[in-house]
């Protein structure tokens, strides 16, 4: 199961590579379907008609372009030129993204097909949502009908979602049907720099004839890692927090806190002047301000950020408050499935494809007050937070057999149960026989893992595997009174495969 979850993921770098990742340094990958409702601006849907300028509400990183408005096309897409503003919008085309008319250069395709909203049957709406730094900037194309006679009839819903901060682009196609009558049927989804140089669609979603429901798509760009990010809700609303600088110490020397040295400025840091003291740092500047830490020879970043947990950024139910897993009041160094999106953040904490505000579900109703979170396999993971959610040693993500990237519809045995949470469509009985045998313990752990074997079989090798499928650790000819040291991990989520007769059986364990 390991070098089918490994292998996969080499499949989707070279689909990237293949798409441009590597020239455009943007990459594409499925998301979670997630619709968003939200008080919204109306717009007039003219037929192929750019509207207005349209502040976004924050800046926004676009190719490594800065913008703060843009132009919203009624055929589906936005673009960052604003001197189109009113005009014609193009709609037809006949060539792959990567060849597009200038015309739509330094563009975001939602959605990109001709639409014609004759007698308002649908709408368009836009807003920006939520509070800073994490806002979204959201449109919405509600039933909009294709353009052509005999297609009219055919009406598309699709979402486009642009974040703050992290940059990301988000599409949420709701439902695109085809129609051929008109223009062959061709639509797309991609994105498309300022001079055409640059471009990347998802598989499947360029130029061409495709259907599509409840699919989503993000397109992203790797984080900067000369920032050490602190997050910390704000109880009385005056934006300003006490933050622990041990804290961030520790996290930035793995082992060496006191020779990190923190201060309020570039140029005292510089200079090695007027350091913070004190372990306890009052931000001056109100909901953000950045310190400098210095340490083995170089400056870091420490951003300090206060904001409204009221909020509830990724819409998954789960107070912010209680995604600070680790305890240490960072929200920000919690992400369970190590995407680099803190789990307060991320509608999938742990990366499986579901969904967070789905499993995020307890036995009597979804009130915290009706007791633990639902752990279908009853490994003190929740469902949640936990990316096999029945035990069956085949990740969540990997039992999406209809390869639709939605685990909750495969229903291989038709019980009426998804298979991500039927241990028995993966599992044969003498596999399930032998990972009853094993136990891994504590779990969650900070420091060490025991593993008590049971079984008349001796463990060959036991692999860890970080969530994104790299291997952090690996022991041969393993024996029961050995324990594993953890110390070293990064907090979050991660699988142990153990290898013993001839078999690989798979369990996971939090780091704390």
């Amino acid at each position: 199961m390991i070098n089918n979850y490994l292998s996969k993921i080499i499949v989707l770098f070279l689909l990237l590579t293949n798409l441009g990742f590597s020239q455009n340094n943007y990459s594409v990958s499925p998301i979670p379907h997630q619709v968003y409702t939200t008080g919204a601006t109306s717009l007039a849907t003219l037929d192929d008609r750019y509207s207005e300028v349209i502040p976004i509400g924050f800046d926004f990183d676009f190719y490594g372009n800065n913008h703060n408005e843009l132009v919203i096309s009624t055929n589906g897409y936005v673009n960052f030129n604003l001197e189109n503003a009113t005009i014609y919008s193009e709609y037809f085309f006949d060539t792959p993204l990567a060849q597009l008319n200038v015309n739509v250069q330094n563009s975001i395709f939602a959605c990109y097909h001709d639409l014609y909203n004759f007698d308002d049957i649908g709408s368009l709406t836009y807003s920006t949502v939520g509070n800073a730094p994490f806002r979204k900037f959201v449109v919405i194309f509600e039933n909009q009908p294709h353009f052509g006679g005999q297609c009219s009839s055919n009406l598309s819903s699709f979402q486009l979602i642009l974040y703050e901060t992290f940059n990301f682009i988000d599409v949420q196609i709701i439902d695109k049907p085809a129609c051929t009558a008109w223009m062959g049927g061709r639509a797309l989804i991609g994105i498309l720099n300022q001079d055409g140089t640059n471009s990347l669609a998802p598989p499947g979603r360029d130029t061409g004839v495709w259907t599509a429901s409840q699919e989503g798509w993000r397109f992203s760009r790797p984080f900067e890692n000369a920032t050490y990010n602190y997050v910390v809700c704000d109880d009385d609303e005056d934006g300003i927090a006490v933050f622990n600088l041990n804290l961030v110490k520790e996290e930035l020397s793995s082992g060496a806190p006191e020779s990190v040295l923190i201060y309020t400025s570039q140029s005292d840091a510089e200079a090695g002047t007027n350091g913070i003291s004190s372990s306890d740092f009052s931000n001056v500047n109100p909901n953000e301000q950045t310190l400098f830490a210095f340490f083995n020879g170089t400056i870091t970043q420490v951003k300090l950020m206060v904001i409204d947990c009221n909020t509830d950024y990724d819409l998954d139910s789960i107070a912010n408050d209680l995604e600070d897993l680790n305890g240490d009041g960072n929200l920000y160094n919690d992400d369970t499935d190590g995407d680099g999106i803190p789990n307060f953040l991320d509608n999938d904490d742990d990366g499986d494809m579901v969904l967070t505000e789905f499993e995020y579900v307890f036995p009597n109703g979804r009130s915290s007050d009706a007791g633990d979170p639902l752990d279908t396999d009853a490994d003190g993971i929740p469902n949640y937070l936990d990316n096999d959610d029945d035990g069956d040693g085949v990740l969540t993500i990997n039992e999406d057999y209809n390869g639709n990237n939605n685990p909750m519809d495969d229903d291989t045995n038709s019980n009426e149960i998804p298979d991500y949470l039927d241990n028995q469509v993966a599992l044969s009985l003498t596999e399930n026989q032998l990972v009853k045998l094993i136990q891994i313990y504590p779990n969650p752990a900070e420091n060490f893992i025991s593993i008590a074997n049971q079984s008349e079989w001796s463990i060959d090798k036991i692999s860890i595997y970080a969530i994104n499928g790299s291997k952090v650790k690996e022991v041969n000819n393993f024996n029961n009174n050995q324990t594993i040291d953890v110390s070293t991990l990064q907090s979050g989520l991660y699988l142990i495969n153990i290898q013993m007769n001839n078999q690989n059986l798979n369990y996971k364990f939090l780091k704390k």
